[in-house]
């Protein structure tokens, strides 16, 4: 029934119009073609493409809107002349929405999903359900991001105020042979307004709930007539935050706030009609309280049948009947609340969207970020042939600070004392030539890239004052959940009963053991990094071509080629103090291996262990200097045949094979791997952090229909199938990094079973491990002057193979990833349907008008973790935004009154194991029997805002 609606909604929508893609007024005079709209390419390149067919009859006859011109194949085409799929938005339609950076753009593109969690330097953009998550640097985006032809080093980096723009397009598939960085998955492209030689601006100002106030200005104009123009935009914005901090008054009495700033100025010189350069110089502060989050599951699950598990070969146990039951308590919870927690709450069934938050006294979410640089491009127009040179340089530093425990009770945090951060310096140099041969049968292009990047992550995470007291009673705990035997003010968190109890559980040679490893863990506070530092250092140039053949005026062949040769240096230095973690190690590590100690007790003391050193927190990695490094190269491409049976019908079908680059876990977690944490490491564990390239073979057939001014629809058929997937997971301990692959033996459950170390496949894993296939459909109506209707819908299958490994070599898929084989993606809904409706109504003949616009984005339940734990698990949702206003004649001035998310509905962005609090979800306790008690916190999505906004353009 529910794909039933999906379905019918998104036919529904379809068929009165598109995605909220904006319609633009297409010029009908000579004179009125010369002026560019905000929906044009740059103002040197207006051009129609060669291989766009003949126009319709109503088209020359003078439609009144019509197609977006858009430059997504480095050709200034109109939208439904490009033979790939791309959405393009405009600066209208993102105003209409509220849209102030590339988050609003979901509301917007149904295929695409933009996501922020630990801080907004974590960002995550997804296409097609397809992305990587932002939390490790060391990994770039499978969707890349590119403002005015510019790189950004990650989604994060690109997730500041977009000030005035022309459009932003979203194509989507890999991408290569067009733009200066691979992209694997897809791209957002976003022009921004240029300098323009006529006098003109903008004035905003907007206040909102939440005490939101936001200023805009921008103005433009001649600074030498026809030859230098110049632009400067700006923006204010100030808010409360989402969050209501229970513990701390002043500035950390709110959390998640808005305090920022961004300044972008441009000079347009123009000697010649054949030579534009184009200088533009940025610069964004902002210093905000981010990111908050709420416990969102706090259930401890059981097996009630325990009798019926059965224990397979491999020695995995298994839940033959699946049954489970909840404890009406959490132990987690139990210890949590003696140590003084406010929050969580002691009820499992708190309301999560209450957005009240408790920071541990001295901590806070309060970080600077710092993001500027300047570009130059140069377009010659040489004769039978343009050059277009892009050079550009930038810096950004985002602190990381933040009370990561999500709770006041003091388990691990990062200070902000400048010592945790993350930094980019970037070069990038863009050269293409592109011109026509053989009277237009032939638009051909060629072009570099060169790109340098220094990476450098500076980390001071540390187990806090109360660590070592919650673990003790965490293991204590975990062999027994009587109150009784607790202590927490007693070594090792042990009343006199519950030594009695260790003894008698382990005999009186282990016992001690495990009581001398209880006692020391109790003494872990206040020890960790203090400015431990990761560098990844990359070099990277590519030569590529896109290359169009017009066969005939309607039939077309694109063939393009790219070779990307890529350089990746990595060091690592620790400053570390935790001096516990090697006595440990040396003390219970020789009973882990001694197979005469019965299993049980070795998981036991592993787990002392485990706890001792979480994430290889251990002063012996002060005498490592890690080094490693690698070059890799390859070729990628694309082919695309196009034919326009008629002149509104354009069809296409194409094949691209897309890369994206290897790097460098820039987490000490990860050294030594799945046993890491039992032994002192060496320098030789370095290239163990280092992961492998991600390809995609994307395979793609469309078509477009377009009645210039009055409707159009577009759909693609797409599959994708990528190999060495990069999936970075945290299991609430560590970040884990792996390549995701298939192997082509079966692995007869290996995969899905709780067994560390198990499911190789050696020699076969050559099958690619993610699919992503599915259907978009995008349509535009316009049926009455000044009322536009738009709609859009995405099914996309994006799912995992069986018989998953964890790297190209066959490693095994990590025992945390068991829920992956056969599943749906995270972050992936099987369907999105988007819809808005504009109308502006003149009033009266002085040439003012009124605003009535809606928009509104249903999405299908998925999963927002990348373990795909159930209690991960986002129901399916929509959201509306919705803004009312009057302008006066050509927008002299607006009021408009506007709100987002209008029913105030309660979802979350991502949800995640809170770090350290419990271990195991409920699929735990279905597949294996285990006893499952982790929470899980969520970074929860924007509450209803709303607000006024006073604008002038001029």
């Amino acid at each position: 029934m529910r794909l039933a609606a999906y379905l019918l909604s998104a036919v529904a929508t379809v068929a009165i119009a598109a995605p909220a893609l904006a319609q633009e007024a297409t010029p009908l005079t000579a004179s009125e073609k010369q002026v560019p709209s905000q929906s044009t390419a740059n103002a040197a390149v207006q051009s129609r493409s060669p291989n766009s067919g003949p126009a319709a009859d109503s088209e020359l006859s003078g439609a009144s809107a019509g197609d977006i011109i858009v430059t997504a194949t480095r050709r200034a085409s109109p939208l439904s002349d490009v033979p790939i799929a791309v959405s393009a938005v405009t600066q209208e339609s993102l105003q209409n929405t509220g849209g102030n950076d590339i988050r609003q753009l979901n509301q917007l593109a149904p295929s695409l999903l933009v996501s922020s969690t630990g801080s907004e330097a974590n960002a995550s953009a997804r296409i097609r359900g397809i992305g990587t998550v932002g939390d490790n640097p060391g990994l770039e985006s499978s969707v890349a991001t590119f403002i005015d032809g510019v790189y950004r080093s990650r989604t994060g980096v690109g997730l500041n105020e977009l000030g005035e723009i022309e459009r932003v397009e979203v194509l989507r598939g890999p991408q290569g042979t067009l733009f200066g960085r691979n992209a694997s998955a897809g791209l957002i492209n976003i022009v921004t307004k240029a300098p323009e030689f006529e006098f003109g601006g903008i004035a905003e100002a907007t206040y909102g709930n939440y005490d939101n106030v936001r200023f805009q200005g921008g103005i433009t104009g001649p600074l030498i007539r026809d030859v230098l123009a110049f632009r400067v935009d700006g923006i204010y914005n100030k808010r409360d935050g989402f969050y209501r901090n229970l513990t701390q008054n002043g500035n950390e009495a709110r959390v998640n706030d808005r305090n920022r700033y961004f300044v972008r100025g441009q000079l347009l010189f123009k000697p010649t009609d054949s030579i534009s350069l184009r200088l533009i110089g940025d610069y964004t502060w902002r210093r905000e309280s981010c990111c908050g989050a709420t416990y969102y599951g706090k259930n401890e699950t059981i097996d009630p049948t325990p009798g019926t598990n059965t224990t397979a070969a491999n020695g995995a146990t298994v839940n033959t009947d699946g049954a489970f039951a909840y404890n009406p308590q959490n132990r987690i919870l139990e210890i949590l609340n003696r140590l003084g927690a406010v929050r969580p709450t002691t009820s499992v069934n708190a309301n999560p969207f209450d957005r009240v938050v408790a920071i541990s006294p001295g901590k806070t979410f309060r970080n600077v970020t710092k993001d500027y640089g300047g570009s130059g491009q140069l377009d010659w127009d040489l004769g039978g042939a343009t050059l277009t040179s892009i050079t550009a340089y930038r810096e950004y530093k985002s602190g990381n600070a933040g009370d990561v425990d999500y709770t006041n009770v003091d388990l691990t945090s990062r200070a902000g004392d400048g010592n945790a951060y993350r930094q980019f310096h970037t070069f990038t140099q863009e050269v293409r030539l592109n011109g026509s041969l053989f009277g237009g049968k032939l638009d051909w292009l060629v072009g570099g890239f060169y790109s340098k990047e220094k990476l450098k992550l500076v980390d001071n995470i540390q187990f806090g004052s109360q660590y070592g007291t919650f673990a003790a009673c965490r293991l204590v705990a975990t062999l027994n959940p009587a109150t009784a035997l607790q202590n927490q003010a007693n070594p090792g968190c042990l009343s006199a009963a519950g030594r009695a109890t260790i003894t008698g559980a382990f005999g009186a040679t282990l016992g001690g053991a495990v009581l001398g490893g209880l006692d020391r863990i109790s003494q872990i506070r206040n020890v960790g990094d203090n400015g431990s530092t990761y560098r990844q250092d990359s070099e990277n140039y590519a030569f590529f071509t896109h290359n169009i053949f017009n066969i005939t005026d309607t039939l077309s062949v694109t063939l393009g080629l790219r070779y990307t040769h890529e350089q990746k240096d990595f060091r690592a230095n620790f400053n570390n103090n935790n001096t516990l973690c090697p006595v440990q190690q040396a003390s219970l590590s020789p009973l882990i291996a001694n197979a005469a100690v019965p299993a049980a007790a070795r998981q036991y003391i592993a787990g002392i262990v485990t706890l001792s050193c979480t994430g290889n927190n251990s002063a012996q990695l002060n005498t490592l200097n890690l080094n490693d490094g690698f070059k890799d190269s390859e070729f990628t491409g694309t082919g695309v045949i196009s034919w326009k049976p008629t002149p509104r019908l354009m069809t296409y079908a194409s094949y691209a094979k897309g890369y994206k680059a290897g790097g460098y876990n820039l987490d000490r977690s990860d050294l030594g791997g799945l046993n890491g944490v039992f032994g002192p490491r060496s320098n030789a564990d370095a290239a163990g952090l280092r992961f492998d390239a991600e390809k995609v073979n994307a395979y793609e057939i469309g078509a477009k229909y377009n009645i210039r001014g009055q409707f159009s629809l577009n759909v693609a058929a797409f599959r994708q199938e990528f190999k060495d997937f990069q999936l970075n997971t945290f299991n609430g301990s560590v970040f884990v990094v792996q390549n995701i692959q298939a192997c082509k033996t079966n692995l007869n459950g290996a995969d899905t079973d709780n067994v560390a170390g198990n499911g190789t496949c050696v020699g076969n894993a050559d099958r690619p491990g993610v699919i992503s296939q599915g259907v978009e459909i995008e349509s535009t109506i316009t049926p009455a002057r000044n009322f536009n209707v738009s709609a859009g819908y995405t099914y996309a299958d994006t799912h995992f193979r069986r018989n998953l490994v964890g790297s190209s070599e066959g490693e095994g898929l990590d025992p945390a990833l068991f829920l992956l084989p056969g599943s749906q993606m995270s972050n992936a809904p099987r369907h999105v349907v988007t819809s808005s409706l504009a109308w502006t109504p003149d009033i009266g003949s002085n040439g003012m008008s009124a605003l009535f616009y809606i928009d509104q984005r249903t999405t299908s339940d998925y999963n927002t973790g990348s373990d795909l734990a159930p209690e991960k698990r986002q129901d399916g949702f929509t959201l509306v935004n919705a803004r009312i206003g009057i302008r006066g004649d050509k927008d002299l001035w607006a009021l408009e009154f506007w709100g987002q998310n209008i029913f105030n509905k309660n979802y979350i962005q991502v949800a995640f194991n809170t770090p350290y609090q419990g271990a195991g979800s409920i699929a735990n306790t279905t597949r294996f029997g285990s006893t499952s008690n982790a929470l899980y916190s969520a970074f929860l999505a924007e509450p209803r805002t709303y607000g006024v906004t006073l604008r002038s353009r001029f």
